[in-house]
């Protein structure tokens, strides 16, 4: 009996777990079903010169909206979900940080239902903890949908911002899955802030919140994850002093960086893009720059992500400190990791760990990661070998800019494929978004 597809993938590359190797992906209900497929499909997709990888997650984005339909929104769903698969990404992971917050199971159940019909990508959400809602927690991180607690020990906007060591602690007792922390340490950015003044340049950006303020935040995360055994994940790691003391908690630990800690140094980023530099934790110099990729060598990190945080430009133009921090970056992650493993500073294979396999393994995402039968047949295809120049025209984001913008690189997506449905090819997104909620171990 001739066995039917509802796609097949033929004569590209595929990265999977155990290698890159020729595969013939089949695809039935969404889902793979054998990498030697024969037999009929209703459609097939030729992949010569192409790799295949397993559907790329971003595990760190800010889109801004609540589902709520508070005005003005800098992003959308739609916008911020267009952006990621033109990008290549498959699946995001958004922060709480919106006009409603995203901190009980009201505000949780409005942005979850507002996937359905306006992503283009599947979506996970991160809840947001804060010292009102600590008894909370450990039913909301089992609510659908949800890939994690996320914790601000730095600074944030309204009340979520959980500093002090007993509320810190209070959060890691009450229930049991990994938390993403921002980990600065919020008391030393405070008595540090009086040393500035307003119209100050924006390279003091990285003198204010120092090295020392995330490390300090990290020791501090570190000894509180040991003491009551609860996994901590912490989010864009950007010091030296960090990811040294970090390989010393790998029982309780697991590391994010960011796109822009390996790509951009101070002072020459905050000389060449001015206010579009300015980020949280901040661009430091090329000794940090360079401890973060001897750590992705060293397998310390286990995902890169991209921050991802519009703002108008009318917010970014602001005199520092008062400008906006926080830097476009969801469509842009790939194609710059990409440009990377061109230059050789990591192979294809480690680029899909920590893109992949890494995110879905450390937030428990069902189904999500790797190229295999059963998984979902989400895939990001890639031309390792096109140059292209990221221009403005391109971006998805109503905020128009990229601190990326002008940079050549190598290797690009050119096909975007969530559920065996094909989202982008060549640059043109396709169909009506059907992006889902992604399903978490609990």
């Amino acid at each position: 009996m001739v066995e039917r597809f509802d796609l097949v993938i033929e004569n590209g590359i595929a990265v999977l777990p155990w290698g890159a190797v020729e595969a013939c992906i089949g695809v039935r209900a969404g889902r793979i079903v054998t990498l030697a497929a024969q037999g009929e499909a209703t459609q097939r997709i030729d992949a010569s010169g192409l790799h295949i990888l397993p559907g790329l997650i971003d595990p760190h984005v800010h889109f801004r909206d609540s589902g709520a339909g508070e005005l003005p929104l800098v992003e959308t769903l739609e916008t911020g979900t267009r952006g990621a698969v033109l990008g290549g990404i498959t699946a995001v992971f958004d922060m709480p940080n919106t006009g409603t917050p995203g901190i009980d199971a009201a505000a949780l159940a409005v942005k979850r239902e507002s996937i359905a019909g306006r992503a283009w990508c599947d979506v996970g959400l991160y809840v947001g903890a804060t010292k009102q809602n600590i008894g909370q927690l450990a039913s909301l991180e089992a609510e659908p949908g949800i890939c994690a607690i996320k914790v601000f020990a730095g600074s944030s906007t309204g009340t979520l911002l959980v500093e002090d060591d007993a509320s810190i602690e209070a959060v890691m007792r009450d229930g049991r899955r990994r938390i993403a922390f921002h980990s600065e340490d919020e008391y030393r950015l405070q008595e540090r802030r009086k040393l500035f003044a307003v119209g100050d340049g924006f390279a003091n950006h990285a003198v204010w919140r120092d090295p020392e303020c995330a490390a300090l935040g990290t020791r501090r995360i570190m000894a509180l994850a040991r003491k009551t055994g609860r996994p901590a994940h912490i989010l864009h790691v950007s010091t030296e002093e960090e990811f040294a003391l970090l390989a010393d908690y790998r029982a309780v630990a697991s590391v994010e960086v960011l796109v822009n800690h390996l790509t951009q140094a101070a002072p020459e980023a905050y000389d060449r893009l001015g206010a579009y530099a300015v980020m949280n934790p901040p661009i430091r110099d090329r000794r940090h720059v360079e401890a973060a990729w001897r750590a992705v060598a060293d397998g310390l990190v286990d995902t890169i992500g991209s921050d991802h945080a519009p703002h108008p430009r009318s917010a970014k133009e602001r005199p520092w400190p008062d400008v906006a921090a926080g830097l476009t970056g969801v469509q842009t992650l790939l194609p710059v990791m990409l440009e990377q493993v061109h230059q050789g500073r990591l192979s294809l294979a480690r680029l899909v760990e920590l893109m992949a396999a890494g995110p879905a393994r450390i937030y428990g995402a069902v189904s999500k990661g790797r190229i295999a039968a059963g998984y979902d047949a989400d895939f990001t295809l890639v031309d390792l070998r096109a140059q292209r120049r990221i221009e403005p025209e391109w971006l998805a984001s109503p905020c128009g800019w990229s601190p990326f913008e002008g940079e050549r690189v190598t290797g690009w997506p050119v096909m975007t494929i969530v559920r065996g449905a094909v989202v982008m090819r060549d640059g043109a997104v396709l169909g009506a978004p059907a992006g889902q909620s992604i399903t978490f171990r609990s």
